[in-house]
Formats: structure tokens, sequence, C-alpha cells
């Protein structure tokens, strides 16, 4: 399967500050891939640098076949972008708006009109085309900016924590919308700090401080950790978790939830002294065992 994006060598620096480094990474025509990692991870700069409006430092990109660097204009012919600050006008209404990203992008009037009731209808935004974007809901803003960002049928769309502070209904709604633009054979790359939207994705890559640290399908990332996860709970959690980062052969204890999730060595069994049940790692309970390991060495 041809490459829509391939990324070798990035790195950029902020001054002192590294915020992307080394980042060797390939993307696949239809591909959904998620850029996973707290804020200051660096997966914004990267998104960034893939639309061209940011200049690596090091290395070199190809999104859908063009350079962002020397080819700025013909990339955004074949990308779309949205960032994570609602861009759009607040004081024009739904149907405004596109117009106007559609005046952008030469979008001529009797291809726009079918254009916009198909996205209007996919989005379910339809009776709201007269609502001034202010006064929409953080959902509804976020599926306004994804119709704009779609307006030029991109290639490849970029996507920076597009469902960041999005209520769980809406969330749900916009993945809906999403996995039905990858159907019909659009790559996705999405960063996000929700591990569970993570799990949507064909492959995720998990970055740190700039680093990506481990990359594969969640399946992949899950059957590579050594040791075992348990779920305990417990009345007092506080206490218990105190007493089990002091046990030894515990690598990690968070909460989740009114449970307690344990990351122990082979060895331990938690069972013989706690209720407590063995499970399968979440993605979460990935990123923060990696994260934790990353330290650990640094």
């Amino acid at each position: 399967m041809p490459e829509a994006i391939e990324i070798t060598g990035l790195t950029k620096r902020f001054g002192a500050v590294t915020a992307v480094s080394n980042l060797n990474l390939s993307i696949a025509k239809g591909e959904v891939f998620g850029l996973v990692g707290p804020d200051g991870a660096g997966k914004t700069t990267t998104l960034r640098i893939l639309c061209g409006l940011v200049d690596p430092t090091e290395g070199s990109t190809l999104v859908a076949g063009f350079d962002p660097v020397k080819q700025t204009t013909q990339l955004r012919d074949q990308i779309g972008y949205m960032a994570q600050r609602f861009g759009l006008y607040t004081d024009l209404t739904v149907e405004e708006n596109i117009d106007f990203y559609a005046d952008l992008f030469g979008i001529a009037h009797k291809l726009l009109e079918p254009l916009k009731v198909k996205l209007l209808a996919m989005t379910r935004m339809a009776p709201f085309r007269d609502r001034a974007a202010g006064k929409l809901s953080g959902g509804m803003k976020q599926k306004l900016a994804l119709m704009c960002a779609l307006l030029n049928k991109p290639a490849v769309l970029l996507l920076d924590e597009p469902t960041n502070g999005v209520d769980p209904v809406s969330r749900r709604d916009f993945w809906l919308i999403l996995e039905d633009l990858v159907r019909d054979g659009m790559t996705l790359v999405v960063s996000t700090a929700y591990l569970d939207e993570a799990e949507r994705c064909g492959r995720v890559g998990l970055m740190h401080e700039g680093k990506l640290i481990r990359c594969g399908t969640p399946a992949e990332l899950k059957a590579g950790m050594t040791g075992r996860f348990w779920e305990v709970e417990a009345p007092d959690m506080r206490a218990t978790r105190r007493e089990l980062e002091a046990r030894p052969g515990v690598l990690g204890v968070k909460p989740s939830g009114a449970t307690l999730h344990v990351h122990t060595n082979a060895e331990v069994t938690l069972s013989d002294w706690l209720p407590a049940r063995r499970i399968e790692p979440s993605l979460e309970d990935v990123f923060v065992a990696v994260v934790s390991e990353q330290e650990q060495h640094a």
C-alpha cells in the first residue's frame, strides 16, 4: 500500500527547547493513525510541520507526495487541517462560514451547493445552518470546523485534538463521521489525549517529550508489555496505593475510576493478599508504564 506520509529524522527546536526529536514514521494511504501524548509531547508541532505551517529544524517530510516546505501551495490542495482552537468566525452563521472557506479554496458555486448539502447531512448540522457559529455547542463547533476542513476533498486529514473538551456523546458522533471518511479512502492523522479514542486507530504512536517512544496497533502495544496488570478494589484507596507502591515487584500504580490499576513483575501475585484480579492492560496502562520506564532510564 502506498505511503500517504513519510517522516524522516524530523526535529524541531524552538530556541533551547526541542519540541520534536528525530521522528521517523510512515503512514499508509487510508490509515487511521493516532498521535497520543500529554501536552508538550510534540503532537501539535508535528501536525503543524506536516501541513506546512512550521518549518522543521532538521529532517524531511512528504505528505500526499509533496514536501510541506518546498511545495506548500500544491500540498494545501491535498490536505485538510483542523487546529485545536476553534478558528472559524463566530459572528457568521454555519452556512456563511462554509461559504467563506469555500471561497478561499476557490470552489465554484455550482460545485459547492451539492457538497454543502452532503456535509450538512453527514454531520447532521442542516437544522443549524442559519445559527451563528459563536452560539453553537462545543461539539457543533467541531463539526463545523470539520466541514470546512473537508471542503477541498482532501486526501489526508490532520486533526489536532479535535474532541478536546467535547461531551462524550458528541465525541462518539464525531468519530462515526471520521470512520465514514476513512471508508471512502481518506488518510486520517489525529492527535488526542484520550486513550479510549486511540483504541479506534489502526496504529498509535506514543509521544513523550518530543520523542516517539512506541508505535504499533493497540493490540501490539498491549501485547508488548512485560509483567502483569491487576485491578484492585479497596475501601481506602489512598492507603492501599501507598502500600502497593512500597511493595517489592510493583512497577506502577494508578487510579482508574473506582479501582486501582497495578503493574507488577511477572512473579508477583497480588490476589494472594488483596481483592485483585488479572486484567489485560488498556492503552492508558501501556502509556503510563512506558513513560515511567523512560523516566527511570533517564
